[in-house]
């Protein structure tokens, strides 16, 4: 598994950060393309083809790694993570759906995740968690920020706020929002509702919005 000793990308990269300045994320892949080609890996897996596993792995590393390194904040968290998710792939490859793959992967993401979190003490307490919410707000719908602060900025700030979110609002809205899935293939993967999952990141969304504000009026 030497492919995970290269860092992951940036936390949230341009996508997540442009969010805050009210801009479309970048369609930074081919979810189609993706999903068949994984989906064409596993099944030359499965059928014992040479070095399938390994192309497997590789296809996939970006969307286990980016995930985690998103839910857990810390690259080293997320390549553990990571290790963990493609010891499972391993161990369940003759029982995945080949075209079910990738939302398998998020599924066990998100659950290895989760569980280093409950054991983890370097994942911070919510400082969000009484944070009023609102109706019929999102992240992507508020202003553009002030030219005065700079992409980098942007991104540090939506990090700290994912990061004070309650674990299962910053899953969906990992899911949802930076990852691009639809709200009912997050709700599939986070073994919820689609109504659960569609309040869980509304009210994410408003919380996140809410901190970015405080922290760039401290900016000026």
């Amino acid at each position: 598994m030497a492919v995970l000793e290269q860092d992951p990308q940036m936390l949230l990269g341009e996508a997540g950060a442009l969010q805050i300045a009210g801009e479309n994320p970048l369609t930074i892949r081919d979810e189609s393309d993706a999903s068949s080609v994984a989906r064409n890996l596993v099944l030359r897996a499965q059928a014992g083809k040479p070095y399938a596993f390994e192309q497997l792995m590789v296809c996939c590393e970006r969307q286990v790694l980016c995930t985690a390194t998103r839910i857990l904040h810390r690259s080293e968290d997320a390549k553990d993570a990571a290790q963990e998710v493609f010891l499972k792939l391993h161990r369940y490859l003759p029982r995945i759906k080949p075209e079910a793959v990738r939302t398998w992967l998020y599924r066990v993401t998100v659950t290895v995740c989760s569980d280093m979190a409950k054991k983890s003490s370097r994942v911070p307490t919510s400082s969000l968690e009484d944070e009023p919410a609102r109706e019929g707000t999102s992240v992507a719908d508020e202003q553009r920020i002030e030219a005065g602060i700079n992409l980098e900025e942007q991104r540090a700030i939506l990090q700290d706020a994912l990061r004070a979110l309650p674990f299962k609002e910053r899953a969906a809205l990992v899911l949802r929002d930076i990852e691009g899935l639809s709200t009912e293939e997050a709700a599939r993967i986070l073994g919820s509702s689609a109504a659960t999952v569609r309040s869980q990141i509304s009210t994410a969304r408003v919380k996140v919005r809410h901190y970015c504000e405080r922290a760039m009026e401290r900016t000026r």
